[in-house]
């Protein structure tokens, strides 16, 4: 007897040792593994070339990890905003046959088509099965796809919307507006702003007012920023925008009226805007900094009060209207100019194309990734993505809670989307860190700010009467009370005939032909290194010089022929325009 227990003791401790060595688990021992290495039991860290994060390296926080937990990996984000020669790594990368395992970048303009082309991208079709929420826009990733000429499911849109095109997609404000200090616009009586440039005198004043920044630093009207530039140089393009103009390659085209002209054309919009940033600057209005920093360093100088012009409401509003100032009396909001008509964007129900994720087709696990795609397209997701300038409510428990009078702050989600507090600690359960540092740098909506998840609840939360209740302030009652109304900015901009909608349309984009690319690109360096010389140049004089210089280098570098591909490209785009205002589509 005694030695059948010996031989059953030594059997159980050798199933106990095969069963630690193979990680299974006893039914009384405590299995704390988590989701995602319960599933996916190699932990991973896999590349994430985003064309619109602004953040690089390992993403970190509470975000990372959400991640973590569900998929056991990390994301390494490769962000070419913020290397200096972004592009150049991604040819490299390109040319490597290599993106990433994930890949955030337009499929329009041919680019999805190439990458097809070159083996680069997965086709998800044979991943897809069972993922309910990719599903639920299969119509979406297909349109998306079609660009790639080619049989498969290769690109997920972003900011897919549940309403019709030619409704603005901006619920509060316009996409672009000036949003100014309303405090010392005050100060100075709310004088009148009949056009463009009747607001350099009167941002004069409010920089007179303001003194020094939070931080005892000088304050410029406008703080300019270069890692957005593209065809043209980016917030002179901003400022165009402010008259109803999008650009499309070197076109400045309004939708609604159809008017298209060339951004070098002697009396163009894109012009104006830069004649009015050379102005500002002799004026002494302009960050010397502008030419070297990034958008993150403007971003900073925005937070601490040294900035007095946001060139789109969201950026000024969302770094410094806390609530401490607001109840100051403090704050940005939106300025009207009367010959103005700023643009906002429509709903786009087939989601953008010129920003989606696409999955790389050497990715050792796609199976993994695509169930990733699939989550950032859940509620949970949706709800914790967004970008840094926070568009979505985030995780459920943390910043709100569902109560029988609907959606509510908790007490930390009042601290981060009010108060707006810049060192607010994260629980650990939560991931730790600062909730500011563990927003999800993928900078990608997978569904329009005005969409709802299946109980009805606004994944927006600026569109909650709890928000609403909270952020009534002695700003926004007193933009009110100016202008007479007691609409949201956006709807007045609209009864008073001054906004510009671009519907939400399928566009593709267009392709340039090899020999039309090389000129293209040095046209397009050559706009953006001289729109930067002429804002700064030391006189009137320089500042003529400059344009000279850069209308006839345009000229003998071949820019009309570039033009004229825009140009068709251009009217193609404005036929699908007509037909959504006629509601055609």
């Amino acid at each position: 007897m005694g030695r059948l227990k010996r031989i059953i003791s030594v059997v159980f401790s050798l199933l106990l040792v095969i069963c630690t060595l193979c990680s299974c688990r006893l039914p009384y021992f405590d299995d704390t593994r988590t989701q995602g290495e319960k599933k996916y039991p190699e932990f991973i860290t896999i590349d994430v070339f985003d064309v619109q994060s602004n953040t690089r390296g390992i993403q970190r926080g509470w975000f990372a990890k959400l991640v973590r937990d569900k998929f056991n990996m990390q994301l390494n984000i490769i962000a070419p905003n913020k290397e200096e020669h972004g592009n150049a790594i991604f040819e490299s990368m390109r040319a490597s046959g290599n993106i990433g395992d994930i890949i955030f970048i337009g499929a329009d303009d041919g680019n999805l088509r190439e990458l097809v082309r070159e083996g680069l991208i997965l086709d998800m079709t044979d991943y897809i099965d069972g993922s309910e929420n990719l599903l639920k826009y299969e119509d979406q990733i297909r349109l998306t796809s079609a660009n790639s000429d080619a049989e498969g499911l290769f690109a997920i849109p972003s900011e897919i919307s549940s309403n019709t095109k030619v409704g603005e997609a901006d619920f509060s404000e316009p996409t672009n507006a000036p949003s100014i200090r309303w405090d010392l616009y005050r100060e100075l009586g709310y004088p009148e702003v009949n056009t463009l440039e009747d607001i350099l005198p009167v941002l004069s004043g409010m920089q007179e007012n303001a003194g020094k920044s939070d931080s005892g630093d000088d304050v410029y009207a406008f703080s300019l920023f270069s890692d957005w530039d593209g065809g043209i140089m980016q917030n002179a393009g901003a400022i165009t925008s402010l008259y109803g103009y999008d650009v499309l390659g070197f076109v400045l085209m309004n939708p609604e009226t159809g008017e298209m002209e060339s951004i070098a054309d002697e009396n163009s919009a894109y012009f104006r805007a830069l004649n009015f940033f050379f102005e500002a600057n002799a004026m002494g209005l302009v960050d010397p900094d502008s030419p070297y920093q990034s958008y993150d360093k403007v971003a900073s100088k925005y937070r601490d009060g040294a900035v007095l012009y946001s060139f789109w409401p969201w950026m000024g509003q969302s770094l410094y209207n806390s609530e401490t100032r607001l109840r100051e009396g403090k704050g940005f909001a939106s300025l009207r100019i009367k010959d103005a008509s700023y643009v906002t964007w429509g709903n786009d129900p087939g989601g953008k194309q010129s920003f989606c994720m696409m999955i790389g087709k050497n990715t050792k696990d796609p199976q993994r990734m695509v169930d990733f795609a699939n989550w950032l397209f859940s509620k949970e997701g949706i709800e914790c993505s967004g970008s840094p300038t926070g568009d979505f409510r985030g995780p459920e428990g943390l910043t709100w809670e569902m109560t029988e009078d609907g959606p509510k702050f908790t007490e930390f989600g009042i601290k981060a989307f009010i108060d707006m507090e810049e060192n607010l600690e994260v629980p650990e359960e939560y991931g730790g860190g600062l909730w500011s540092q563990g927003v999800s740098a993928l900078n990608f909506k997978p569904v329009d700010v005005q969409d709802s998840d299946e109980n009805g609840v606004p994944y927006r939360y600026q569109l909650w009467d709890d928000y609403a209740t909270r952020s009534k302030t002695v700003v926004y009652s007193d933009w009110s009370k100016l202008y007479g109304t007691d609409k949201e900015p956006i709807a007045y901009f609209k009864e008073q005939d001054m906004l510009t909608i671009i519907p939400g349309v399928e566009w593709g984009g267009f392709v340039y032909p090899e020999y039309l690319q090389t000129i293209e690109d040095q046209c397009r360096q050559t706009i953006v290194d001289h729109s930067w010389k002429m804002i700064f140049a030391s006189s009137r004089a320089e500042y003529d010089l400059l344009k000279k210089e850069l209308i006839s280098t345009l000229d003998k570098l071949g820019f009309d022929q570039v033009l004229e591909h825009n140009m068709k490209a251009a009217k193609e785009k404005q036929l699908l325009f007509d037909a959504a205002f006629k509601g055609d589509t």
